[in-house]
């Protein structure tokens, strides 16, 4: 697949199966996001694997999160906070390891690196013929979820990336009018 193909046809897939990317494609998956843009070489990421055990950590990771929000809350939703992480057979959680107060470069730009190397893993992902969706939501902020992910007071949980293999037919991909995005100065 050529580097403009892959540009213009990656999109996510919802439905992910078993098995998990091999040692091998994480390998590339990585290799792709340590490629991401990063003025003054901090690699401000940090990526956590989950899979078998792993994602059951994560969804009682989860489930606590929705009990302390609310001691209150139902068992129906304690479960479908526990079956989320269930939903791929990996996913990967990138983290924006941030330094701050580094001159030249501030929080914002970290954090955006850390993007970038999460979209690295999306497309090398869709170069080997996996699956994949990315996901955040109301976890990647929630202060239980950072405790349990050890994340510093500066780090930003950029994404949930949820790997695996294409589990249903690919939607057709929306087109866009690039002039309703593009403001030029001639």
């Amino acid at each position: 697949m050529d580097a403009l193909t892959l540009l213009h046809e990656r999109s996510s897939m919802g439905k992910l199966m078993g098995p998990p990317p091999t040692p091998e494609q994480r390998r590339a998956l990585y290799r792709a996001a340590l490629r991401a843009p990063d003025h003054q070489e901090l690699r401000p990421w940090r990526f956590i694997e989950f899979s078998g055990e792993g994602l059951t950590r994560l969804g009682e990771l989860f489930a606590e999160a929705e009990f302390r929000e609310d001691p209150h809350v139902g068992d129906a939703a304690l479960d479908a906070a526990r079956k989320k992480p269930l939903r791929a057979p990996m996913i990967i959680a990138v983290i924006a390891k941030v330094t701050p107060d580094v001159p030249k470069v501030p929080k914002i730009e970290q954090v955006i690196s850390a993007g970038c190397a999460a979209h690295g893993i999306l497309l090398a992902a869709h170069a080997l013929g996996l699956g994949a969706m990315w996901r955040s939501g109301k976890y990647a902020f929630d202060p239980t979820v950072r405790k349990g992910l050890k994340l510093g007071e500066h780090d930003e949980v950029v994404a949930f990336l949820y790997l695996g293999q294409p589990g249903g037919r690919h939607r057709p991909l929306p087109e866009h009018e690039i002039d309703d995005f593009v403001e030029r100065w001639d």
